[in-house]
């Protein structure tokens, strides 16, 4: 039992489950976010095909997240020597730090990637009726975008404050 505590616990356990969730969260996110632009860019392709490049810019905005998730992961992964380097043994006191430095982008990037897939969708609603208007639909699923930049920052800033 002793053993099994103490593995669990092991700071490069939960260093690699703060990297995982990261990846996790985010990307689950990103999914649906992509999948509900794509649902609703479908109906709008079936009208008219012609509007495909418009809706696919659109689609691909939620997907970010995702991207940004995977980023953090590796830089975890990168300052404990899995990837680049010599590997570290670090404490439990170092992994928790890094699985709370994991937490802002794995949640605000799950949370932000839905919300841009509902502002990305509304904004194929606008591709439908005014193709024209294109701008003002990335225009506003842009902007949710914003908290997610501000997400990977602190989490990044909170990995390399992180002393080995």
């Amino acid at each position: 039992m002793q053993d099994w505590l103490t593995s669990m616990f092991n700071g490069n356990v939960i260093a690699f489950t703060g990297a995982a969730l990261a990846v996790i969260l985010a990307g689950m996110g990103s999914a649906r976010g992509v999948g509900m632009v794509g649902e609703a860019a479908a109906g709008v392709i079936t009208e008219d095909p012609s509007k495909f490049g418009q809706t696919i810019l659109l689609q691909v905005l939620p997907g970010t997240q995702g991207i940004y998730g995977l980023l953090v992961a590796f830089v975890i992964l990168n300052r404990i020597g899995v990837v680049g380097g010599e590997y570290l043994q670090i404490t439990a006191v170092q992994g928790f730090l890094f699985l709370a430095a994991a937490l802002p982008i794995g949640i605000v990037g799950y949370k932000s990637a839905i919300a841009q897939g509902r502002a990305a969708a509304a904004g194929i609603g606008i591709i439908a009726k005014r193709p024209e208007e294109l701008a003002k639909g990335i225009t506003f699923a842009v902007m949710v975008e914003t908290y997610a930049v501000l997400a990977l920052l602190a989490s990044i800033i909170m990995i390399y404050g992180i002393r080995l």
